[in-house]
């Protein structure tokens, strides 16, 4: 239950790691991207707001001047009449006519009609395509108006025709009695110039007089008797440069762009209209791509994130666990350097009872010598056992006497070393453990080699390892174990180096291992029978001494490892 505990508790120690740094990534990179995106959105969308106000009120200020242009220009035509000709001369159908035929050739059916009105209401002169000769207007609201102005305008509507019409009328004065020239105006002609006034797909503009009728026909079924258009109306007399522009909720829910505009001395009002969603189309496709943009975006971040958080977190992970082994192998090593020092202490305790055994045995061999054991049956056996017992005892002292030597060889001072002898030292203190691994030690040492100059106990570390994991290797099967040294011949120097080779019978190591036996903490052993940092430490010796360590393995074949050392350079010379 603690172990599972203690493996639970790192494991959410890098989960809450990995969750921290994916946290932080994300806010850091993601946060600056939305809120810069997200101001520079709110800019770009009030600038296009007021780009597109701006062009609607440049479009509809353009078509209020068409229009008024389009009134002023029909008036000053009938104007021109009335001033030009006489009553007498315009009460002539047949002259009148031919004005009418001359206006038509010019604008189009722009003109419908033209017609002579006495001060009683009665129209004395008509020239068009209805039977209104003798009409009488003295009840019609216009004529009325048209009497007390120079000049007069009036809303559309049906009249005597019933089609919706206008009339522009100018009065004039005859021999102290007052007329009128009147003309009516297409109702077509003059409503085509709103109804072009179209843009996107909800876009459309119309005109109201100031008791809101239509004075157009409107693109849509509209109420006119609401607001904005009531507000409008009310408000005409104080638009800012004759244009008016405002955004509200229709009865439907859908925000519409309203901009309106004063016509005919402030007695229409023209009015365009357009949902919002359409005229700003541009800018919600914008915005869609952009916030498309930013979510590609934060999940290209989210992802990148939590792959370096992964990865990161698998580096400190893999850092603690090499921290633990090298703990591990520091807590191993205080352990064999303490049973180093117990064994010490054993060998030199052991090593004083064997001196006295062994010359207390020569005692006794002495007084063999005597006469009065000079004659029993067993002498013969005696002297056999006590030769046997200060054999035994001369290699009981041999291997404890080499045992502290050994023990006592942990510095690391540079100085000649002997390769065979320190090999032969070696062979010596692992041929116990051998026997009981069934393995055979083969030693094949070139003589006279010369010396080199070298930590005698980080050497000693090397070559007692490489036994080591040799004797580990075959510890089941058993094995021959070869141990060489030789000279190494070159095309320039001759003996410049000093091979050794130490090689076993065991079942080899894989090739996809072999390239990552040197690297720290790497090992095929058993949990806890290794660290993986033996070889480590040996292809660190043996670079730090200037050589080279090599291995070839071949499965069920063995392995050699190489060991290249370099000679000093006197040695070079004399070689």
């Amino acid at each position: 239950m603690t172990k599972q505990h203690d493996k639970q508790k790192p494991n959410n120690y890098y989960r809450l790691l990995t969750r921290n740094m994916l946290l932080t990534i994300i806010i850091v990179s993601v946060m600056p991207m939305i809120l810069i995106s997200g101001l520079i959105l709110y800019q770009f969308e009030n600038s296009y707001q007021e780009k597109v106000h701006a062009h609607l009120k440049e479009l509809v200020l353009k078509h209020k001047q068409n229009i008024d242009t389009f009134l002023r220009e029909k008036l000053d035509n009938i104007r021109f009449l009335g001033i030009s000709f006489s009553f007498d001369e315009l009460k002539d159908e047949d002259f009148l006519r031919d004005r009418l035929a001359g206006l038509q050739q010019v604008y189009g059916r722009v003109f419908v009609d033209l017609g002579v009105v006495n001060s009683e209401g009665i129209q004395v002169a008509y020239a068009g395509p209805f039977k209104l000769g003798r009409a009488v207007y003295s009840d019609a609201s216009w004529f009325s108006t048209a009497l007390q102005r120079d000049y007069f305008k009036s809303d559309v509507f049906l009249g005597l025709r019933g089609l919706p019409h206008f009339i522009i009328a100018v009065r004039e004065n005859w021999k102290g009695e007052k007329w009128i020239l009147r003309a009516t105006i297409d109702f077509v002609a003059f409503n085509n110039l709103v109804e072009n006034i179209r843009i996107g797909q909800t876009g459309f503009a119309f005109i109201l007089n100031r008791k809101a009728e239509f004075q157009t026909k409107p693109l849509l079924e509209l109420v006119p008797d609401r607001e904005p258009y009531m507000g409008f109306l009310r408000d005409s007399r104080n638009f800012k440069d004759g244009v008016r522009i405002v955004e509200q909720d229709n009865s439907t829910g859908h925000k519409i762009i309203y901009v309106a505009a004063v016509l005919k001395h402030g007695d229409w009002l023209l009015v365009y209209q357009q949902k919002a969603s359409d005229a700003f189309s541009d800018l919600g496709t914008t915005i869609r791509i952009t916030l498309a943009l930013i979510l590609m975006g934060t999940i290209c971040i989210v992802t990148t994130a939590f792959v370096l958080s992964r990865k990161m977190v698998a580096r400190v992970a893999k850092a603690d666990r090499e921290n633990e082994l090298m703990n591990d192998q520091i807590v191993e090593t205080g352990k064999l350097a303490s049973l180093g020092e117990m064994a010490t202490g054993i060998a030199h305790e052991i090593n004083n009872p064997v001196a006295i055994m062994v010359e207390e045995a020569g005692w006794i061999e002495d007084l063999m010598e005597e006469e009065e054991f000079q004659k029993g049956e067993n002498l013969a056996e005696f002297e056999r056992a006590l030769k046997q017992i200060k054999t035994q005892g001369r290699r009981c002292k041999d291997i404890t006497h080499k045992l502290l030597s050994f023990a006592r060889k942990t510095d690391s001072r540079i100085q000649d070393v002997s390769v065979n002898a320190l090999l032969e030292e070696l062979i010596m203190l692992s041929e116990q453990r051998a026997k009981y691994s069934n393995v055979t030690i083969h030693a094949a040492l070139q003589e006279n080699l010369p010396t080199v100059r070298v930590s005698e106990s980080e050497l000693q570390q090397v070559f007692l390892n490489l036994i080591n994991n040799a004797l580990d290797a075959m510890e089941k099967i058993g094995g021959n174990l070869r141990i060489s040294t030789q000279m190494e011949e070159s095309h320039i120097i001759i003996g410049d180096h000093i091979l050794i080779e130490v090689a076993d019978d065991g079942p080899g190591i894989p090739t996809v291992n072999l390239a990552k036996i040197f690297d720290p903490f790497f090992t095929t052993k058993p949990v806890g029978k290794g660290t993986g940092l033996g070889l480590s430490i040996c292809y660190g010796i043996i670079k730090k001494m200037g050589g080279n360590i090599e291995a070839r393995s071949v499965i069920d074949g063995g392995t050699t490892f190489t060991v290249k050392l370099p000679l000093p350079k006197s040695e070079e010379g004399n070689a």
